[in-house]
């Protein structure tokens, strides 16, 4: 950190008159928890997330980066773990008998956004039921969708925040880090797509994956407030994907197996396929386009 200039974090440039002004905020409002203060400070500085809220845990990494720094002193963090309650599985999301049939032959088929407290519950079930990889509360941004036809559900749908960081996908964007830690939030995960086992119809799954890239912009824009251009999914190598070529999902490669690394820790995944679909032709013009001014705090 430059001390006699200032610093970038998160993509954004804090100069020495605003640190000074965060010491002061810290000092001035010892009473407030780190999150609040994370609040506070990102209000101080107009830092907002594209939907327009506050961005507090890019303010709240600022603090304690400013701590590590030997700059402030915070409060003592009060914990607020809780544990996750564990998925109950009920008769609710018991198997079906099968549905068999020609694409052609189903009722519409549409994705429905979960909105109800109630329905997500049940889509937590089914998907802690019969997705192999279970049910993961997810964090930030995020969208749920029921796969219906005829007032039938036929499976579940997911959609996250972005990766932070893959070499093969950043350099296929062609990002700075400065936009990638910018224009993070306008790339999201299909983090879940799951078919229920007794659903049997010939690529059935590729047509809700059209359904989706025709969709999704006008959903996420209803839900918070802007536009995703591009979306990325991640694809066991024991697989080759192909609902998602047949959906028109181009694949950029193979992940490096190395998870994100944080100070004193880090952790080791498997490499999986990359494929990505953008949503816009002029997604990569967006992506690579630093945000006006200094209210280009809207990184990922």
């Amino acid at each position: 950190m430059q001390e006699a200039t200032g610093l970038r974090h998160c993509g954004r440039w804090v100069s020495v008159e605003q640190i000074e002004e965060i010491r002061e905020t810290v000092r001035l409002c010892g009473g407030l928890s780190v999150t609040e203060l994370a609040a506070t400070v990102s209000e101080h500085l107009r830092w907002y997330t594209p939907a327009g809220g506050l961005k507090e845990d890019a303010a709240e990494s600022l603090l304690r980066r400013l701590q590590a720094s030997g700059l402030l002193e915070l409060p003592v963090k009060r914990s607020q773990r809780r544990t996750a309650k564990p998925v109950e599985l009920s008769a609710r999301t018991a198997a079906q008998p099968p549905i068999e049939a020609d694409l052609a032959d189903l009722a519409l088929v549409l994705l429905r956004a979960v909105k109800a407290q109630q329905e997500q519950a049940l889509w937590n079930e089914y998907v802690e039921r019969y997705h192999p990889l279970g049910y993961k509360r997810p964090i930030g941004y995020r969208m749920r969708y029921f796969i219906e036809s005829g007032g039938r559900l036929l499976g579940c749908l997911l959609l996250a925040g972005a990766a932070k960081r893959i070499a093969v996908r950043d350099r296929w964007i062609g990002w700075s880090e400065t936009e990638r830690h910018q224009r993070l939030p306008w790339l999201v995960n299909n983090s879940r797509l799951l078919l229920f086992p007794w659903v049997r119809v010939k690529n059935l799954c590729s047509h809700v994956l059209g359904l989706l890239a025709s969709g999704v912009e006008q959903d996420w824009e209803d839900r918070w407030g802007y536009r995703p251009v591009l979306i990325e999914t991640f694809v066991d190598p024991l697989y080759e994907g192909v609902c998602y070529k047949a959906a028109g999902w181009q694949e950029l490669g193979l992940t490096s197996g190395v998870g994100l690394r944080k100070r004193g820790r880090s952790y080791a995944t498997h490499p999986r396929r990359l494929f990505v679909k953008p949503l816009r032709k002029d997604f990569r013009l967006i992506l690579c386009s630093p945000l006006d001014g200094e209210g280009g705090s809207q990184d990922g």
